[in-house]
């Protein structure tokens, strides 16, 4: 290699060296004291891209994080709040069970009620007065509220109170159309005909978010109907109870008997003589066999026989030795039975159903349901009147099914909060596995950069010395000058 002083080449190799020395060292620094791999995008474009779409997850999660425990306290604050609704409903019951005992004098009942009335007043207050960060909570309004759980739109949890007020909660109750005689039947020797002309069908009873058929066939009473609406009650929430009354009237003094049947399929004979304007010894006679026919007689308000059958067997007459006029328990129809006649009848039960939440009936069969659409009315908690023994037995009922309400409410807060832990928990794992996949992008390697340093370091120090001796190499040019 030719000796020159205008190109000092080994000089230029020695700077070029230490300058990536020195590039080496301030890379190392740089991530050393920021901690981070890439702090510029021309440390790594993509790594950058990926680790900034982590960091918006991780973000994201811990605020979702945060949303879900206000959910939590939210439900808390729901759920005690309807602890106390159901404390409020508890007390009215024992009133009302309490209102219910014929001990009771008008005036009692007055003073039970005056206490109702303002356990009422509070149950409002409370549905009214709950709130969480300004919202109220069991008025009804907090209906399809979102909790954003999730780092990305969309990502949420619906959450729908009901009203607590004593306005809308309370038993939802429709009937039958029937309780009407099945007429006037021809007896065969005086036995009262097999079956109640009753045609099978279906009712389709649509409750708690299902729609279900119940299936009945001829001749079902309204105890069969029944059966087959409790049989869906898991499935719709709406079940039914069955009754059977009939009035026996138009009797006059002297012997009276006839041919009683009811859940018994053999007729039992009740024979008593009565009085004038006096049934009782008919009535007592009645009794002496409902342990047989599960039929209770007592008298009406105006001193006629009534047939009760809570079971809701038909209630079957037949072979009657004086004239007398049967009557449907809801006063729709009636049959004129001759003395020594071969005429009967059978009375059809009603069908009463309830359900603590809204539900409608419709009927294959207008016998026993219209096959228009039948809608449960509320009967609600604001409405309960415990100053008469019938008012009274009406409120439990109702309290019952408003209780079964709130019960259901504070079940679902129950799951929701539980629901809510358990998405925190996801939420955690996930932010956490985000976190360590950022790290692996993001974070630097200090055993790595610290050992990179150190070269650089050796290799800055190195290459000042071999630059220090490139630049003396151009004196040796001095020598062949002289």
């Amino acid at each position: 290699m030719a000796l020159g002083i205008n190109t000092n080449v080994a000089s230029l190799s020695a700077q070029n060296n230490l300058n990536k020395s020195q590039s080496l060292s301030d890379q190392a620094l740089e991530r050393l004291s920021s901690g981070l791999r890439i702090n510029s995008a021309k440390d790594d474009a993509a790594g950058l891209a990926i680790s900034s779409r982590f960091d918006s997850q991780i973000r994201g999660l811990n605020v979702a994080q945060r949303n879900a425990n206000d959910g939590i306290s939210l439900a808390q604050t729901a759920e005690g709040a309807l602890g106390q609704a159901g404390d409020l409903l508890q007390r009215i019951r024992e009133l009302s069970v309490q209102s219910a005992n014929d001990t009771n004098s008008s005036t009692d009942r007055k003073s039970l009620q005056a206490e109702v009335t303002q356990l009422q007043a509070e149950l409002n207050r409370v549905a009214d007065t709950t709130n969480f960060n300004g919202r109220t909570l069991l008025n009804g309004d907090f209906t399809n509220s979102q909790f954003q759980v999730g780092a990305n739109a969309n990502q949420t949890i619906n959450v729908t109170l009901g009203s607590a007020r004593a306005t809308d909660i309370g038993n939802y109750t429709a009937n039958t159309d029937n309780g009407s005689l099945a007429g006037n039947l021809t007896a065969a020797s005086n036995d009262l005909p097999t079956g109640n002309g009753v045609t099978g069908a279906n009712i389709t009873i649509s409750g708690n978010g299902a729609t279900e058929a119940a299936s009945y066939s001829n001749n079902a009473t309204a105890s069969d109907i029944a059966s087959a609406v409790n049989e869906l009650t898991s499935k719709t929430g709406v079940s039914a109870d069955a009754h059977t009354e009939a009035t026996i009237s138009g009797l006059s003094a002297g012997t009276v008997s006839f041919d009683l049947t009811g859940e018994n399929t053999s007729a039992v004979t009740i024979s008593a003589t009565v009085e004038s304007n006096d049934n009782s010894s008919l009535v007592t006679a009645i009794n002496d066999a409902s342990a047989t026919t599960g039929i209770t007689a007592s008298l009406d308000d105006s001193g006629n026989v009534l047939l009760t059958s809570d079971a809701g067997d038909d209630i079957g007459i037949a072979n009657v030795s004086a004239d007398v006029t049967v009557t449907a328990g809801d006063g729709s129809s009636s049959a004129s039975l001759t003395a020594g006649g071969t005429d009967s009848t059978r009375v059809i039960g009603q069908v009463d159903f309830s359900s603590s939440s809204a539900f409608t009936v419709v009927g294959d069969n207008a016998e026993i349901v219209d096959s228009s659409a039948e809608s449960g009315q509320l009967q609600s908690v604001a409405a309960i009147d415990i100053t008469t023994a019938d008012g009274a037995n009406a409120a439990i009922d109702t309290i019952d099914a408003a209780l079964t309400s709130i019960n259901s409410q504070r079940a679902d807060l129950g799951a929701i909060q539980n629901r809510f832990t358990s998405t925190i928990d996801a939420i955690a794992t996930t932010s956490e596995n985000l976190s360590a996949a950022q790290s692996r992008i993001l974070d630097a390697d200090f055993a790595a950069e610290t050992a990179k340093l150190s070269k650089s370091q050796v290799l800055q120090q190195a290459g000042i010395s071999v630059l220090a001796q490139a630049n003396a190499r151009p004196q040796q040019v001095l020598s062949l000058l002289q």
